[in-house]
């Protein structure tokens, strides 16, 4: 396993004696992209500002490269400067383009020649060569975004912390930025702490994640493991399992469950004991739905639950259908596409 470039230990954070942040540990491993994700006010930011050295904590021990961080020492500043941080605001100085991509290693320092075959590269990869010499006040949302992580890169960070980058663009500058910032990040190799409350950027960007909930880590794990097997019902919900059942296991076999719910009786692949009380989370992209009517060739389903058609809502390019169903109280979820939905006919009713 990488030995990890950061971490935290027994962290705490209090605003006016209340905790906002209570995590005991976590750490964040060399050359990899760790995504926390959580709803608003779980305590995401505070705790990238902490591991960024922006904000000392309450109590606790930050760890940088193996070495405690010493508050308010005169090596402080020194080691953050291997950390370069992007947030929602771009923050950009009332100069040009280049000028802002320059500003960090200028205040390192750097020398004239480097600086400006900095600059130059990170011009070129972000796509705003052609605006260098533009006030950044003239820049439009993304482009400023892009400027800002043009000077975030090109000082060459230890450790990359971004907050919310994306969370002010318009959907197409979104996601056209984050298809360049994957590349970028597996290109650079560069370690980055990425905190987001929209899972499907966590997904994308993230090797591991972590899921803060009310100021503490609930689980960290890789994307799989986190959107595949949540450890509580509370996180299976935020990671966007909409349908949650209560069940028994009854049977076990390598690695095979049968859980009983509500007297039904559904297989699933799981790590449990017969006996043990679980939750099964069906994740709305995972089922498929077909019409009672419908005649039914070879297929792998391993369960079939039966229901009616309850409501149905149109989100982008799916339709997001509601089935009443006898185990599920609050019926079943699924998303389909809207070929499937009008090829199927569903409607308020359909069996």
């Amino acid at each position: 396993m990488t030995a990890p470039i950061l971490e935290g230990l027994d962290l705490r954070v209090l605003y006016a004696g209340r905790p906002v942040l209570e995590v005991p540990r976590i750490e964040v491993r060399a050359g990899e992209i760790l995504a926390i994700i959580g709803p608003n006010g779980a305590g995401k930011s505070t705790l990238l500002r902490v591991l960024g050295l922006l904000e000392p904590p309450t109590s606790g021990v930050v760890r940088f490269r193996g070495s405690p961080v010493a508050w308010g020492s005169g090596d402080l500043l020194a080691t953050r400067r291997h950390f370069a941080s992007v947030f929602q605001e771009p923050l950009l100085c009332d100069t040009t383009v280049e000028a802002n991509i320059a500003l960090g290693l200028r205040l390192r320092r750097a020398a004239s020649e480097a600086v400006t075959t900095q600059v130059q590269t990170w011009l070129a990869h972000l796509g705003i060569a052609h605006l260098a010499r533009r006030e950044a006040g003239s820049l439009s949302g993304g482009e400023a975004q892009r400027c800002s992580l043009a000077r975030a890169f090109a000082i060459q960070p230890d450790v990359l912390l971004l907050d919310e980058p994306f969370a002010a663009l318009d959907p197409p500058t979104k996601d056209e930025l984050l298809t360049l910032l994957q590349v970028l990040l597996r290109q650079e190799g560069c370690t980055t702490v990425f905190v987001t409350h929209d899972r499907d950027e966590a997904l994308r960007l993230g090797d591991r994640i972590a899921v803060m909930m009310g100021g503490r880590i609930h689980q960290v794990g890789v994307p799989s493991e986190v959107f595949g097997r949540p450890v509580s019902e509370e996180v299976a919900r935020f990671v966007g399992v909409e349908t949650i059942l209560p069940g028994r296991v009854v049977a076990e076999q390598a690695g095979l469950l049968t859980v009983e719910v509500d007297g039904m009786k559904i297989e699933a692949l799981g790590r449990a004991t017969v006996g043990e009380r679980v939750l099964m989370c069906l994740r709305p992209e995972d089922l498929v739905i077909r019409r009672r009517d419908e005649r039914v060739g070879l297929e792998s389903a391993r369960n079939h639950l039966e229901g009616q058609v309850e409501d149905a809502t149109p989100v982008g390019a799916q339709y997001r259908v509601r089935i009443a169903c006898g185990p599920a109280r609050g019926g079943v979820v699924a998303l389909v596409t809207r070929q499937s939905f009008d090829d199927l006919a569903l409607e308020r009713g359909t069996p």
